[in-house]
């Protein structure tokens, strides 16, 4: 029923030329020659390429809500039981984190995908870049820094460490910031073994960027609290990379002692909640954050 082009990842998710190493299939470009409900088609301008593309799925399409959740969901529990808790805490007197560290990604790709999982564990505060196909902004920062747009990358401004390659960007984060702890040993296969699960569920979300993202990024850095493997903060942090909108992501995993600073603001400790210092806006509805974010952030919400 379904005519599919694949566009593959390097099992770095570097999208350029094909290598020997795994490949990931990330149905980006899919299109349909019947009609279903499920289906919603929206095309979107490809920075990389004057062609016009037809993506399955962007979140911009605002599909079903009960479906949205149901799929969100089921790819967090695919991940289970990684991105959930956080097992480290640091204590007064031990190595903290002076600046935050910066996260160039994209939600899609399951390599970035692992790296949260283990700022979750960790329970790291991060300033994430999201950097989809067609970006305008932060690929091209990666490539300046680095020289290649391969993700996700990684710049510690504490020691002035920039680094590629998940599997060594987890290993320096926890030898670095986690109080002695060692990753789980099933946390770098596992990526290969079921990280590309939710690339079949939730197809072309949080994975290319939205033409109607606005060119200027907001002056100051949204904050979202948010632990890796809630299924409504997917739905957030999916909306937030189509837009090409920075944000310092602060981990919110069960046993976090950050939770009590969310309670002190909200009343509760559930996630996600958004706080814009832009605008002076604070929500807690994945729904209605997602409202806010496109009407705020781009040209549908400036006309």
């Amino acid at each position: 029923l379904h005519r599919t082009r694949h566009t593959h990842f390097r099992a770095r998710c570097q999208h350029s030329a094909p290598c020997s190493r795994a490949m990931i299939s990330a149905n980006s470009i899919v299109r349909p020659t019947v009609r279903s409900p499920f289906l919603v088609k929206q095309s979107h301008r490809c920075a990389s390429r004057a062609t016009r593309c037809t993506t399955i799925g962007s979140a911009a399409a605002r599909p079903n809500r009960a479906l949205e959740v149901a799929t969100s969901g089921l790819a967090s529990i695919s991940r289970l039981p990684f991105g959930v808790n956080c097992n480290v805490v640091r204590f007064e007197g031990t190595l903290k984190v002076q600046k935050p560290m910066k996260l160039y990604e994209f939600e899609a790709c399951p390599f970035c995908r692992r790296v949260r999982e283990a700022i979750t564990d960790l329970d790291l505060n991060v300033e994430v870049y999201p950097s989809p196909r067609g970006s305008t902004r932060h690929r091209a920062e990666v490539v300046a820094a680095g020289g290649k747009a391969m993700f996700p990358y990684l710049v510690d401004p504490n020691n002035g460490t920039e680094m590629y390659e998940s599997a060594d960007i987890v290993d320096y984060l926890y030898s670095r910031y986690g109080e002695g702890a060692e990753p789980s040993p099933y946390l770098i296969p596992s990526t290969l073994a079921t990280g590309w699960i939710p690339l079949l569920l939730r197809p072309g979300r949080g994975a290319m960027r939205d033409d109607r993202a606005l060119e200027d990024r907001p002056p100051k850095l949204l904050k979202l609290y948010n632990y890796d493997g809630n299924q409504f903060a997917r739905l957030v942090r999916e909306v937030l990379c189509e837009l090409e909108i920075p944000y310092l992501l602060v981990s919110c995993g069960k046993g976090s002692p950050q939770r009590e600073d969310l309670k002190a603001i909200c009343g509760k400790t559930t996630v996600p909640f958004l706080v814009d210092p832009n605008t002076g806006v604070e929500m807690g509805d994945s729904a209605a954050i997602v409202e806010y974010l496109y009407k705020t952030y781009s040209s549908e919400g400036k006309k």
